[in-house]
């Protein structure tokens, strides 16, 4: 597998920031090991992160052996990078649990396998043996305290105030990066922008305390067009575990896209050509309606992240919602993202019965139990004025009754909608 080129291929994407000088003949000699550590102060990665794990993927395909870190012991402490105040201290049980869950969400993105094999590591398996006096002897006589002042992810809290705790946090990032040079020859270590201070003391420490060579790589913060940081909605965090983030919710995420930024998250997130991802900038600057980028976006990353299954099941709930797509087509999969999406409701027939025969359901009871109208006089309104559907079938206020069967879907299930876009699902007893 070719090693050389992955550094041009990363500076054409935007995906360098800044790194050490030794950089580009480390990539171009052979095969070298490279690690980024993951935070685990949740059970799942965002969006945010995808662009750390892409540097990962990138490397792996030009044939470097990629290291994905997950702090289980730096977990405990707390990066005071980019942070305003100290961050709640988790407890050893809930930094197993987030760095189980998000080392499955890796597995999606790196081979295991091959002589490339990426390769999992969890520092609590050597801080957690760490001794106290041990540690300041033989690692914090490298450090002197006016060095680590100087570190923007110190220097910007010492207004607010800084724990020793975190104030210690670089200390032990430098000492995983000696661990990996030690344990998997890693000599390069990848990052986020505000990671660079970090970095640097690592490289230092191995060269005070192995006599080696070492090197980092920082990835940009990504934001917005409008400066906005990235993976932020109403709605709050954009999240890779489909628990969290639905598979539509995702894929509706990368769909609204702004045309300014499609053409830097193409380069960021995908893996698709340079040709692909040029040809779908020009569309953009000469077809932006057919939104075809933000398409390819939308496909490409839900793919990666959630599966083919769950993109073509997000795409229906897309086409049922904004196009004309039946209920009955959706597969099992995308009905039950429907039913995650739209208001939901489970109710006894009897609640839905016409009062004059028990076989029907009354339009009105539909439409209130299912909240999308407040009242009987609301309903009303909404049958004269043509804008209620049953399983996507419009009704109008001569239709007021609606056959139980023909409304029923699989598993006693009633799509009741109000206009083009509000929906809600029923789930008759």
């Amino acid at each position: 597998m070719q090693t050389t080129g992955v550094l041009e291929e990363l500076q054409w994407r935007g995906l360098v920031s800044q790194h050490t000088e030794g950089v580009p003949a480390l990539l171009a000699g052979g095969p070298t090991s490279a690690y980024i550590g993951f935070d685990p102060t949740g059970s799942s990665l965002h969006v945010g992160s995808l662009v750390q794990i892409m540097i990962l993927v990138h490397l792996q395909r030009h044939g470097h052996r990629p290291v994905a870190l997950v702090g289980g012991g730096t977990g405990m402490i707390g990066d005071p990078s980019g942070k305003v105040s100290e961050r709640q201290l988790l407890t050893s049980e809930q930094v197993a649990i987030h760095a189980a869950g998000i080392r499955a969400q890796l597995e999606r993105f790196l081979s295991f396998e091959g002589p490339a094999a990426a390769r999992m590591r969890d520092n609590a398996a050597w801080l957690g043996e760490l001794q106290l006096i041990d540690f300041l002897r033989d690692t914090g006589k490298h450090f002197s305290v006016n060095y680590m002042l100087q570190k923007e992810s110190v220097r910007s809290r010492m207004d607010a105030g800084i724990s020793f705790t975190e104030f210690s946090y670089m200390l032990l990032q430098a000492y995983d990066f000696l661990e990996l040079r030690r344990r998997d020859g890693v000599s390069l270590q990848l990052g986020g922008s505000d990671q660079w201070g970090n970095i640097t003391a690592g490289i230092e420490l191995i060269r005070r305390a192995d006599g080696a060579e070492a090197h980092g790589l920082t990835v940009p913060l990504v934001t917005t067009s409008a400066g906005t940081k990235f993976g932020k909605t109403e709605a709050g965090a954009v999240w890779l575990d489909p628990e969290r983030t639905s598979p539509y919710a995702f894929y509706q995420f990368w769909l609204a896209t702004e045309d300014h930024d499609v053409g830097r998250y193409l380069r960021f997130f995908t893996l698709l050509s340079h040709a692909e991802i040029e040809s779908l900038e020009v569309q953009v600057r000469e077809a932006p309606e057919k939104r075809a980028a933000q398409a390819a976006l939308a496909r490409d990353v839900t793919r990666r992240v959630h599966g083919e299954a769950a993109l073509e099941a997000a795409e229906q709930v897309s086409t049922f919602f904004f196009g004309g797509l039946d209920p009955r087509e959706l597969t099992d999969e995308a009905f039950g993202i429907l039913r995650a999406e739209a208001p939901y409701t489970e109710v006894e027939g009897t609640a839905l019965a016409s009062d004059s025969d028990a076989a029907r359901f009354d339009a009105f009871k539909l439409l209130t139990v299912s909240g999308l109208a407040a009242s009987n006089g609301a309903a009303k309104r909404l049958l004269e004025q043509g804008g209620v559907s049953v399983n996507k079938r419009k009704i109008g206020a001569a239709e007021r009754l609606v056959d139980r069967a023909d409304a029923m879907l699989r598993g006693g299930h009633i799509v009741v909608g109000k206009g083009k876009r509000d929906f809600a699902v029923l789930k008759v007893r």
